[in-house]
């Protein structure tokens, strides 16, 4: 017998007081289902789980829950007014003697709960909050974001915890490791509408993919059959002494149903401009040594940045990966030991608290207030990249409206915040890129072209981040901070360091001896490869990076030379250069950067082939 849903959405409607957010949207949250819930920034996931809450109302349709069903919501900016602690907020609503449930919740967030709301970080009161969820244990969670401001030690102990329950869950994350091992359907909000699929996020972009594929193809279609008949209505009217107004009406009907076709929102336009050239070695720390309050950050640290090496830090939070990093900049300065940086350095630094952002100003301002992009005389202008650009149209470079471009900075969502600071950096020239959790609140498209953008960067990255994916997908070394002053260093990405370890899916069999762990102290002298240097252990061929790259690469060659063919057909027209000398200059410029990518990814491929066979 089926078992009725714990919650469903009927027919919901909802504005406001503009476009429709939603029109007609129904699902259902069914028991045991563990559901992923994403889509763009601005789609509406976070209103649509408000919805599901209770705490929106949407002006027309139903929300239905089963009887008895019991339901928590974690948001991301709970309240806390009235509580002394966080202990207090978090037990409110439990039954006396249940209070164990909190503390045990709290030592898997690592979470203090003696701290006052008042004084306590936006990261622990979201902590306190799921730390409140978890502890009801409700039959559906509703689960906003609750990654952000985790380390990737509690995020794995919310894995567990949430893998071996019973509950139904719905979870909005951008981290897609978590959204892969928890998630068995997915709700898809595109547009306005709620697509559902009965898989786990695994398969979610193959499915997004294919959707937009077949969109384009019936929008394809729909275009040439409009062009075929207007050519009908030009031609064929003509020619007769009466018109077949009834297909006249059907051609304007087309017409209208192309233009009420909602176009997917594009691409952030993202670039870092490459600066001068740095000195081959970027930065090279000797025997450091720091402690603060009586805790040693590292101990007889010596480490050498290669140009072009991505860097990443990881450990838990508190342990100092971001002190670490403003040592190896210059900005703190060690107990011991010393720092010796290389010629030419070009700096940007993206900070996690976005505290370069200042919460009143207008975006535009933000821009154009800028020393270092300010363009004298000109309040409507920034310099980007060494070109004067209007502030209007390098903001929607980065998907801002003209009003949101008009309006304060406070009123920016995460995720635009921090494409703001993006758009800050992009603007300058820089070949040392430092990147303190870049990755939160971006959505995955904008992940994806953060990481695409990296790869293509010439200079060197220092990267701070809790998302595993987006470790293994951009790094190259990975320097493990483990507490007590002891950093070490382990060539790839977050699963090749779990697999150095002996952890994760990749480590060794049972009986095996484990890779050693080499001390940071180690690092800089030989033997072993500098961090910009082959990161192939013995007998481990590619790195996760590496296989990663090797299989993009055929989909990236195939793309571009589908984009030359197009480019030589059109510049095959013999008076393309008389009529649109323009065009035809663009097409030359376009074509001959796409060759020479071309040749630069098969060079890349064989090079990949060749050393995964020899591994």
């Amino acid at each position: 017998m089926a078992r009725a849903p714990l919650l469903q959405l009927s027919d919901i409607s909802l504005t406001f007081g503009g476009d429709p957010v939603f029109d007609g949207v129904s699902l259902t949250v069914q028991p045991g289902d563990r559901v992923a819930l994403v889509g763009r920034n601005g789609s509406g996931k976070s209103t649509l789980m408000k919805v599901m809450a209770g705490l929106v109302e949407p002006d027309a349709g139903a929300r239905t829950l089963a009887p008895g069903t019991s339901t928590g919501y974690m948001e991301q900016d709970p309240r806390m007014d009235g509580y002394p602690t966080l202990r207090d907020f978090a037990a409110s609503g439990l039954e006396p003697g249940e209070d164990w449930r909190v503390d045990a919740a709290a030592e898997g967030l690592k979470l203090d709960l003696s701290r006052s709301p008042d004084t306590a970080s936006g990261g622990e009161r979201r902590r306190a909050a799921l730390a409140k969820l978890l502890a009801e244990a409700p039959e559906l969670m509703l689960l906003d974001e609750p990654t952000n401001h985790l380390d990737i030690e509690a995020v794995e102990w919310l894995e567990a915890e949430l893998k071996g329950s019973k509950t139904a869950f719905v979870l909005i994350s951008h981290d897609r490791t978590f959204l892969r091992a928890l998630t068995g359907q997915t709700l898809w909000i595109d547009r306005g509408e709620v697509r559902r699929q009965e898989r786990g996020f695994e398969r979610f972009e193959e499915w997004r993919d294919k959707t937009w594929e077949e969109e384009d193809q019936q929008r394809h279609k729909l275009d040439r059959k409009i062009k075929a008949e207007a050519r009908w209505a030009v031609e064929g009217i003509s020619a007769r002494r009466k018109r077949n107004m009834g297909r006249v009406r059907a051609l304007q009907d087309l017409r209208a149903e192309r233009s009420g076709q909602i176009r997917r929102q594009g691409a952030a336009a993202f670039d870092f401009a490459d600066g001068p050239t740095s000195g081959k070695k970027v930065i090279v720390a000797e025997g450091l040594a720091k402690t603060y309050d009586g805790k040693p950050v590292v101990r007889d640290l010596s480490l050498t940045v290669q140009r072009g090496d991505r860097i990443a830090f990881v450990g838990p939070n508190g342990v100092g990966k971001t002190t670490l990093i403003r040592m190896l900049l210059g900005e703190v300065a060690p107990d011991a030991g010393r720092v010796q940086h290389g010629t030419n350095l070009a700096p940007a630094v993206f900070d996690q608290a976005r505290a370069v952002l200042d919460p009143d100003l207008s975006l535009w301002d933000t821009l154009t207030g800028e020393p270092g992009m300010r363009v004298s005389g000109k309040a409507d202008q920034v310099m980007v990249r060494g070109e004067p650009r209007h502030v209007m149209g390098y903001l929607k470079d980065f998907l801002f409206t003209e009003e949101q471009a008009r309006g304060p900075v406070r009123a920016l969502s995460g995720g635009e915040k921090a494409r703001l600071l993006l758009a800050k950096l992009m603007a300058r020239e820089s070949n040392l890129l430092v990147l303190d959790e870049p990755t939160n609140d971006l959505d995955l498209e904008t992940l994806d072209l953060l990481q695409e953008v990296l790869d293509g960067y010439d200079g060197t990255v220092l990267l701070v981040s809790h998302d595993r994916d987006f470790l293994d997908r951009v790094a190259t070394t990975t320097v493990a901070m483990e507490g007590g002053g002891r950093a070490v260093v382990y060539a790839g990405g977050w699963s090749d360091y779990r697999a150095q370890r002996g952890e994760g899916a990749a480590a060794p069999a049972k009986g095996e001896p484990k890779a050693p762990a080499r001390p940071a102290a180690e690092a800089a002298p030989k033997p072993g490869p500098a961090p910009g240097g082959p990161a192939k252990p013995a007998g481990r061929g590619l790195s996760y990076a590496e296989r990663h790259r090797l299989e993009e690469l055929p989909a990236l060659i195939d793309r571009l030379g589908a984009e030359i063919g197009k480019l030589e057909a059109a510049m095959a027209d013999p008076q393309m250069y008389a009529r649109e000398p323009v065009k035809f200059a663009k097409a030359s410029e376009a074509l001959a950067a796409r060759q020479q990518a071309l040749a630069a990814a098969e060079e890349e491929w064989l090079a990949l082939e060749e050393k995964a066979e020899a591994g």
